[in-house]
């Protein structure tokens, strides 16, 4: 009977792990297909993940429901589809909500195959070169609050069907070739209509009168306006009196009046002659007008390609939007920094991301994208990663992921009382290795040349795993500095430095030491005015041990010899004499050592294990002998 229970014991368990894998590993095998045949077959000049051996349901601008089983959302504006949407593909999503392929270059006749989609609740096709007329029955989209088919090619009539389609709160038709007068449709929930640009005519229907005038721009179209009746007829006594008064009367005024309005027209006609040979004259003496204003109506190909909002992606992201979706989407200010404005950005598919808007870029397109490949290629896990990124003369955007506990900045100098939650040591020595790591690696790349040039604790966020993570990567090389550095810029700034744009990897290494100190001190590189490096080398001199260290990490016991340690390599990386300072790669080892209880930072080899594990009084020493610089800066 044990056996038994035993084995039923494990029958069930092994159920129960089943069911666990199968809903971790669950995805729409038939949507997958479908997805795969539509991609085969649609040329598209955009990477995507979309691999057999993955699953689909983590594929770029794919969207399934909670159980993983249907896919209810394709979003790919952008992406460079072109040529005719092949059948029988993606009309097999019958659980489709949401279908986005805005701004490609999709042609051919409106897909038959998007009427099998009852559950459609959006369906986003503008700027597209789709063309021939609607589908005559719309009412198979019973559920659809949005439809937007502007600025594509279609022509034939708009269908009466429209009516049925109840739900729908946004119907925009506009900028393409639609003829015929406008169906008599009254769509209770309709907010927003758009039927400009078309070749549409006839009587606006009276339902229709409620839109302004602008949403039938651009087409012959009059409005229904019922005629005022006329009035009755005076009695015969009166109208007779009336008209012979009128004729005696009236008439030498009409003559008057006829004879000023000549005078006035022939002087209007003479004024325009003479204006007009003044103007030949002028002509004569510099380029017509006329031809002028051609050259300007000649757009060209970038500035075309710039309006058409179109970003670019690295490899790797899982993101699908363009710049509509961005300016669209509900932002928050996260901060203004030196180089420009952050914001926290929720699209339209519930993705949140963080968009830096740069100001005074410095240098050309060309330039511009150089860095971001060099950037968005770069992946460590200690580097926020630039996802993508937009360039027009007039917008200079990138974006990156979203990191929910904000910046250290904010975790270590924000908010502090009795209501706060402190950054215990453990999390400090985590972000010092996190952001000694991604330094490091940094300072490998592009030949071992690569500069970060901002290093400062709003630059530096907390990953998954509480690990320090490094932002801003390359800007101080491509932003123009108009003004002069605000002051806690200053305090991150090694003395040598004049132009931000010529930053070298030991300024870095100074930045991060500087960081370290605002860790162990919990001040600010320049609060209060008092200069952070020259107050810690001041405290350290005269042995002021209570002093040095923030006061929420005494709370903590058994981490002063850490600390004394990481205060050692603090100082030593914000060293004045550039040649003095450890490299990256060293600095990541000291601070591993720390973690492991290995303390090794010698007073002038890098790392040396015969030290022993330093004391504030041996600081002091270090200071008076000149290896930690404590000459005023």
């Amino acid at each position: 009977m044990g056996k038994l229970g035993v084995t039923f014991t494990a029958i069930l368990l092994f159920g129960m792990i089943s069911c666990i894998l199968d809903h971790v590993y669950a995805e729409p095998l038939e949507d997958k297909q479908a997805l795969l045949d539509f991609l085969l077959r649609m040329p598209h000049s955009r990477l995507l993940n979309w691999a057999p051996n993955t699953q689909c349901c983590s594929w770029i601008g794919i969207t399934c429901n909670a159980d993983r089983t249907r896919v209810v959302a394709l979003r790919l504006p952008g992406v460079g589809l072109s040529g005719s949407i092949p059948s029988n593909t993606l009309g097999r999503l019958s659980a489709l909500q949401t279908l986005s392929l805005r701004k490609n270059r999709i042609s051919g006749p409106f897909p038959s195959d998007f009427t099998k989609l009852g559950n459609l609740t959006s369906l986003y096709l503008q700027y597209n070169k789709l063309h021939g007329a609607l589908p005559l029955d719309l009412s198979v989209w019973q559920n659809l609050v949005v439809l937007n088919l502007s600025n594509n090619e279609f022509n034939g009539t708009i269908p009466p069907s429209i009516s049925n389609v109840t739900h729908l709160t946004t119907l925009d038709l506009s900028s393409n070739s639609l003829l015929g007068q406008i169906p008599n449709f009254n769509l209770p929930n309709l907010q927003f209509l758009n039927l400009s640009n078309n070749h549409l005519n006839g009587t606006l229907p009276h339902s229709l009168l409620r839109y302004p005038s602008s949403a039938f721009f651009g087409n012959n179209i009059s409005s229904e306006v019922s005629i005022p009746p006329l009035p009755s007829p005076l009695p015969p006594s009166s109208q007779s009196h009336s008209s012979n008064r009128f004729s005696e009367s009236a008439l030498l005024g009409i003559v008057l009046s006829s004879c000023a309005i000549g005078f006035m027209m022939i002087a209007l006609l003479m004024l325009f002659c003479c204006s007009n040979k003044e103007r030949d004259r002028n002509d004569g003496l510099k380029p017509r007008k006329g031809k002028t204003t051609k050259k300007k109506k000649r757009v060209p190909t970038e500035t075309q390609e710039e309006r058409d909002g179109r970003i670019t992606f690295f490899e790797g992201s899982t993101l699908a939007f363009d710049l509509e979706d961005l300016l669209r989407a509900s932002a928050e200010v996260l901060g203004k920094g030196t180089f420009g404005t952050t914001y926290k950005a929720a699209l339209e598919d519930s993705t949140t991301v963080v968009v830096k808007r740069l100001k005074e870029v410095s240098v050309g397109k060309r330039d511009f994208e150089q860095l971001m490949e060099v950037v968005g290629n770069l992946r460590h896990e200690n580097v926020a990663a630039l996802r993508a990124y937009y360039y027009s003369k007039e917008e200079k955007l990138m974006v990156y992921d979203y990191f929910s506990r904000g910046s250290l900045s904010t975790l270590l100098h924000g908010k502090r009382g009795q209501n706060r939650a402190p950054l215990d040591w453990e999390t400090r020595l985590k972000i010092v290795i996190g952001a000694a790591r991604g330094i490091a690696h940094i300072h490998t790349q592009n030949g071992g040349k690569l500069v970060h040039g901002n290093i400062k604790s709003s630059n530096i966020f907390l990953n998954s795993e509480n690990y320090g993570c490094v932002s801003d990567l390359g800007l101080a090389t491509i932003v123009t500095p108009l003004a002069p550095p605000i002051q806690r810029i200053i305090g991150y700034r090694a003395p040598e430095v004049s132009d931000p744009r010529k930053a070298t990897q030991a300024c870095d290494v100074y930045s991060f030491g500087v960081l370290v100190l605002e860790l162990l001190t919990g001040k600010t590189p320049l609060g209060e005015g008092i200069h952070l490096v020259r107050w810690v080398n001041s405290v350290v001199r005269e042995e002021w041990t209570a002093e040095v260290f923030d006061v929420e990490l005494l709370r903590h016991p058994n981490i002063e010899e850490e600390m004394v340690t990481m205060l050692q390599l603090g100082m030593t990386c914000a060293d004045r004499v550039p040649d003095r300072r450890p490299k990256m790669s060293d600095v990541v080892q000291m601070v591993e050592d720390i973690r492991r209880g290995d303390s090794r930072i010698g007073t002038g080899t890098y790392p040396s294990s015969e030290v022993s594990t330093p004391t504030l009084a041996s600081l002091s020493h270090l200071v008076e002998v000149g290896s930690v610089s404590g000459t005023p800066q």
